[in-house]
């Protein structure tokens, strides 16, 4: 108990300014990010299935959010979170945790690195103080927006900013037992706050001078000690504004997210499991996370999923039961309580340092280069696909075209381990009196449509002189629509030219899926044997023996 206390306190102390980091990063305030991180850390937590997954905003949903804010502002993301959770619900309910760990490792990896990267991008506004009035667009203009307004840089942003950043670094190198954003954030905080009451002309923006507050007729600046207002998602919009027009522009973005957050959530669960030796339920985990994104909308949060390295903290810091979790969100919520006025004095140039940390975490830089040095070039080329759409076009895009890559190869490979082999003198197999007007071949691996067209092409093209074909599916344990109805094409065949083709090997299964096609076995050209030996003592005796 006293561990899993600790634990949380910890995480929390992780949690509360990246709560924060994050919400500002995708345009909206930053006690939004504290709301998701209080609610989503608890319901995910008591309805999944890991004890130790710490749920909460996440940099991976920086990406795919930014659009949505812009698009429709912090109303339509509540919507699009809303709907998130109900898929992800639905999938849980499906059992469709499993087929999220289909997704290939260079598509993961590919957009993981191109998040970071974007990230990044996004974190050197505030880090160099650039004055952008209006920092939106695709990749490509936001880099000429930066080169553009290069000119505006300020040095006091930068030294907050890069005295954080290098704190951030050193201290984790010293593995401490102290969480480095606590010493940094704090430091830099205190270090602001002192220099901005000794010398009034040096000012540095904080969350208090960025943003403004107005709860129920209580208006402020910073962060409001006001938590968990509920309010409905849907609540400033009129009737006219919710109509299928409407569900249709934001359902894609609710698939992304709820698609994103399952991804992110497993995976966090396989790390955390690896760590604990525990078994989640992938897919309890997708219901509990399901529910908290159908919650936290309510009161305010945004997307929530579970967090990698916030469960790995809790987990090295001694947490093995749900009550962690839940620990973390009670402190979060405490801090809002008591201390939001001192949070609200956060210089925004050390929170983009804490997200540049979190960019470089979660960009698996030695993975990336470890995947283009040893994986086959195959895997090179999604790896690569998926990190530059990434970046330059869109999230939802990149995976689209990196699973459907990943698709194409993984056919390709199965088709290659299909082989269709003439049995002869120089084959190992070697099978006696075999009749000179008798052939066999040997099928190996599954059947699909490439290997099927080239099992066609074959069979088809047998010598004029043959009048037996032996073809043995003894190593055949897969075969599709395409394949079946190559095969009525080669009996068809055959039967033309007068030739009898005897199949061995078939098991009961694809047996099945032959009468239900319409292939009928008889006693005369389509015959049915257990093997190539039964098949070849059916053959009629030849006086000349190949």
């Amino acid at each position: 108990m006293r561990n899993n206390i600790l634990a949380g306190l910890t995480v929390g102390i992780i949690a509360l300014p990246l709560s924060m980091a994050l919400a500002i990063a995708i345009g909206v305030p930053p006690q939004n990010g504290l709301y998701t991180a209080i609610i989503a850390g608890i319901f995910a937590s008591i309805f999944g299935s890991s004890k130790v997954n710490i749920s909460g905003p996440t940099a991976a949903f920086v990406v795919i959010l930014i659009p949505i804010v812009q698009e429709f502002g912090l109303k339509g993301l509540l919507i699009c979170g809303l709907l998130s959770g109900f898929i992800l619900l639905l999938m849980g309910l499906l059992k469709l945790g499993t087929l999220i760990e289909l997704i290939p490792y260079p598509v993961t990896v590919g957009f993981t690195t191109g998040i970071a990267v974007v990230i990044a991008i996004f974190q050197i506004k505030n880090f160099f103080g650039l004055e952008i009035e209006s920092f939106s667009g695709h990749f490509h203009q936001k880099i000429y927006l930066l080169i553009n307004n290069f000119n505006t840089f300020q040095i006091n942003e930068f030294i907050v900013g890069f005295a954080t950043l290098f704190i951030l670094i050193i201290w984790a190198k010293l593995k401490s037992k102290i969480p480095a954003p606590l010493i940094a954030l704090s430091l830099s905080t205190i270090a602001t706050v002192l220099i901005s009451e000794i010398y009034p002309n040096i000012q540095v923006s904080t969350i208090a001078s960025t943003f403004q507050y107005n709860i129920n007729g209580i208006v402020g600046k910073g962060i409001p000690s006001i938590p968990l207002q509920f309010s409905l998602p849907w609540a400033e919009y009129t009737l006219d504004d919710l109509n299928l027009d409407m569900f249709y522009k934001i359902l894609p973005h609710s698939v992304a997210i709820a698609i994103l957050g399952a991804l992110e959530s497993l995976l966090c669960a396989v790390i955390t499991d690896g760590m604990t030796g525990n078994r989640t339920n992938p897919n309890k985990e997708l219901i509990g996370q399901g529910l908290a994104n159908i919650v936290v909308p309510f009161f305010g949060g945004i997307p929530a999923t579970a967090a990698i390295a916030r469960s790995a903290a809790n987990v090295k810091s001694g947490g093995n039961l749900k009550l962690s979790s839940i620990v973390h969100s009670i402190f979060i919520f405490i801090s809002i309580v008591f201390f939001a006025s001192y949070l609200s004095y956060l210089p925004m140039a050390s929170l983009s340092a804490l997200l540049l940390v979190v960019a470089w975490n979660m960009s698996e830089v030695k993975h990336f280069i470890n995947i283009i040095k040893v994986a086959p070039k195959y895997d090179v080329y999604v790896l690569l696909t998926c990190f530059i759409l990434t970046i330059f076009l869109d999230m939802q895009i990149a995976v689209g075209v990196g699973m459907a890559l990943a698709s194409i190869l993984f056919i390709k490979r199965t088709i290659e381990l299909y082989s269709i082999e003439l049995i002869n003198k120089e084959h190992p197999i070697v099978y006696e009196n075999i009749p000179s007007n008798a052939i066999i071949y040997n099928i190996n691996g599954p059947m699909f449509f490439g290997a099927a067209q080239n099992a066609l092409r074959t069979l088809v093209s047998t010598k004029e002189d043959v009048k037996y074909i032996i073809l043995n599916m003894d190593n055949v344990t897969i075969i599709d629509m395409t394949a079946l109805v190559a095969i009525k094409s080669i009996i068809d065949n055959l039967n033309r030219n007068k030739k009898i083709l005897l199949m061995t090997g078939i098991n009961e299964r694809i047996l099945k899926k032959f009468t239900k096609v319409g292939i009928i076995f008889d006693s005369k050209r389509l015959i049915l044997k257990a093997n190539i030996n039964s098949a070849l003592k059916s053959i009629p005796i030849d006086n000349n023996i190949s």
